[in-house]
């Protein structure tokens, strides 16, 4: 078959003239940062923050630690539509992913924590989750570990090392190495015009001409940019939206928890969308176990639209291409008291109250 020499610049044109329009559908997304490293985050920090992470004798029954809740095995999260802590205890809302959360100017749905290092505090001390009494039952419980004193004072210097700030600040720089670049979409945004598929593209295009992209902007797709001040969304934004009622969103009051003021009710932070296909169940409850009904709700109650199957299909095409690439993780071995446990088991333990 030939081809004309007018044929082929027809082809070209248009070829560039859908490039180009495909790019102009990408002005509200970016590429994630390939390092979130702060000044002071070295080697010695990192890998104590690691295996304080990974340690469950950071909890009163020794049972639970942050990776139980936010698991790097997987999608940073635990796949429950809430998390279990001590004593089977279960919290009100689902487990945000770890993965990517340097990339949030808040943390926690309700945004509560503004930094990694004061987000880190939290569960230690909350009933449902590793359920220790006070921060200093965390820091005594260190201290029995000769290994972890050792640790602290050749990171923090051998003078009072071993304080829960420190144990956050080292949590905080080995959470800061959690980020997943070079998806299809960070590749096809510089450049490799050939890293998304034409349904991936599609659902760009049409997330981005829809509104997503009013609250799912930038490099985490949450809104954030470096620098920026936490910001917070009403949700459901269409209460008369049938999925309101099917999936209770209504219950949960949500940042107005945490602020005590009530203009605050149904906010919350806007999640990541990175890594979002290892995630389900979806939002603050739960209560959504596929993408696609994900998606679909979405459409409902902020946007009030309603998609074809075709268009979900695509939309949930482009999420996929927000799957980035995993840093290869090491598990630490986690030092030890020679001889004897640091978990004290109580002659009178018994069920919860908390239940």
């Amino acid at each position: 078959m030939k081809y004309s020499v007018t044929s082929i610049v027809q082809h070209l044109v248009l070829l560039a003239i859908s490039l180009a329009a495909a790019q102009a559908y990408a002005q509200d997304l970016e590429a994630i940062p390939k390092t979130a490293a702060k000044r002071g985050d070295s080697k010695e920090k990192i890998e104590l923050g690691k295996s304080l992470y990974f340690d469950p004798r950071l909890s009163a029954t020794g049972t639970v630690s942050c990776n139980s809740c936010h698991n790097l095995m997987e999608g940073g999260d635990d796949g429950r539509a809430t998390s279990m802590g001590v004593d089977g205890l279960t919290g009100p809302r689902n487990a945000p992913t770890v993965w990517n959360s340097v990339f949030q100017a808040s943390q926690f749905w309700d945004g509560r924590s503004a930094t990694l290092e004061d987000q880190a505090k939290g569960p230690m001390v909350a009933n449902v989750e590793m359920g220790m009494i006070g921060h200093d039952q965390v820091v005594s419980r260190i201290k029995d570990i000769p290994g972890y004193v050792v640790q602290f004072e050749a990171t923090f210097g051998k003078t009072d090392s071993v304080t829960i700030e420190n144990a956050v600040d080292a949590i905080a720089a080995f959470e800061r190495t959690l980020i997943t670049p070079n998806s299809a979409l960070d590749r096809y945004l510089v450049g490799d015009k050939q890293a998304m598929n034409e349904a991936q593209i599609r659902g760009m295009e049409l997330f981005e001409s829809t509104g997503c992209t009013e609250c799912h902007a930038g490099p985490a797709l949450n809104g954030w940019q470096p620098g920026s001040d936490a910001e917070f969304v009403d949700f459901p934004r269409f209460e008369d939206s049938p999925y309101v009622e099917k999936y209770d969103f209504v219950a949960d009051v949500g940042r107005s928890m945490a602020t005590g003021d009530n203009g605050d009710d149904h906010y919350f932070k806007t999640p990541t969308l990175r890594n979002i296909t290892l995630t389900a169940p979806y939002f603050h409850n739960g209560r959504v176990n596929s993408l696609t009904e994900a998606i679909r709700v979405m459409a409902s109650t902020q946007l009030d639209v309603k998609f074809t199957d075709q268009e979900l299909a695509d939309l949930a095409a482009f999420m996929e291409a927000l799957e980035g690439e995993f840093p290869n993780l090491t598990f630490p071995r986690l030092p030890s008291r020679s001889g004897e446990s640091v978990i004290h088991a109580s002659l009178n333990a018994g069920p919860s109250d908390q239940g």
